[in-house]
């Protein structure tokens, strides 16, 4: 019977288990990794607390793992929309005291035509044909014009100075230098590249020639102010039509110029492709002859030509002899020619290099 009982007590039980082993194995169990994650409906809850004994048996909710990591955490359905994000098919929410505001027309004409006028003035042999060469062609006018008897024009030679410079300022300014601007924006792709953007194919093309059409008109203004003040001509006795002339010029000019661009593979051959109007124009429309000088014949030919119309309404505002019905079909003419210009560019203006 002793040894039945030293034996019992002396020897544990099958469900007893020894302290320290019990102590270990509590602290493995608790202490082993603090952080307690845990993957509830697809949502990864991160616990940063420190478990108890005998917890890890406890199922727990999800809002007890919110609970654990100190934030207020709810479960969204599958599908649903994340508070703040954007939506396909809108666009993403402004950010706090910012305000999305768009572009306007004139917005972009004004930065497309100051990025022209800026690679304008970079380039030197653009910048001499549209500064000097209009001065150098009325100097050579002035020779020419001297040995004429301009009394059956009816203009003196001040007057027609001024008429030529400022068709000579048209075909220079405008019309060469647009074409040779076009043509150049097209190899180099940024034609191409500008119609991806905002900006529409009628802006493009006016943006482009704003700086040209821009230095035009101040170079006239200069003229007419040179030609008072140093030739001592009279001041334009019917500005208006002086004025009308001249923005209707530009705008034949330019529509021109965008025509003649579809026909210019390089800008070296732009050269060759505005000469035919040039000549054309210097001899038949006004320019280093007046139009009153010409045969009737030969005067009733050139009436069809571009420019003819527009150095009607000119010379009608430099010296004021005017017939309405007459200057009102030469401004008629001149519609004609932008219009078939338009229809021209519509139909064969080319966006992108031949290749």
């Amino acid at each position: 019977m002793k040894a039945s009982t030293t034996d019992t007590a002396t020897e544990p039980t099958a469900n007893q288990a020894d302290p320290a082993d019990a102590a270990d194995a509590a602290g493995t169990a608790n202490t082993a990794d603090t952080t307690d994650t845990r993957n509830t409906g697809g949502i990864v809850n991160t616990a940063g607390t420190t478990g108890t004994a005998g917890a890890s048996d406890t199922p727990r909710s999800t809002a007890e793992h919110a609970a654990d990591a100190g934030t207020s955490a709810s479960v969204a359905p599958p599908g649903a929309a994340t508070p703040g994000a954007a939506t396909p098919g809108t666009a993403p929410p402004a950010a706090s005291g910012t305000t999305r505001t768009g572009t306007t027309a004139a917005g972009r004409l004004v930065a497309l035509g100051r990025a022209e006028l800026t690679l304008l003035l970079r380039n030197r042999t653009a910048l001499f044909v549209a500064l000097l060469m209009p001065v150098a062609m009325v100097v050579a006018l002035r020779g020419t014009l001297g040995g004429m008897d301009l009394s059956g024009a009816g203009l003196s030679l001040g007057e027609a100075l001024m008429t030529g410079g400022i068709g000579m300022v048209l075909i220079l300014v405008v019309y060469l230098n647009l074409t040779s601007a076009l043509v150049a924006r097209r190899e180099e792709l940024v034609l191409k590249r500008l119609r991806t953007g905002e900006l529409s194919d009628v802006e493009i093309l006016a943006g482009t020639a704003l700086p040209a059409a821009a230095l035009a008109l101040a170079q006239i203004a200069l003229m007419v102010v040179a030609g008072v003040v140093l030739l001592g001509t009279d001041a334009p006795r019917r500005p208006e039509f002086l004025v009308a002339g001249t923005v209707l010029g530009t705008v034949v000019m330019t529509a021109l110029a965008a025509a003649t661009s579809a026909i210019t593979r390089t800008v070296e051959s732009a050269q060759i492709t505005t000469l035919p109007l040039f000549l054309v124009s210097a001899g038949g429309s006004g320019l280093f002859i007046p139009l009153g000088m010409l045969p009737d014949r030969v005067a009733s030919v050139c009436e069809l030509l571009p420019l003819t119309g527009v150095m009607r309404l000119v010379e009608a505002g430099v010296s004021g002899g005017a017939d309405t019905a007459q200057l009102t079909g030469d401004a008629l003419g001149a519609v004609a020619w932008t219009v078939i210009s338009v229809f021209a560019v519509r139909r064969w203006f080319r966006w992108e290099p031949r290749r």
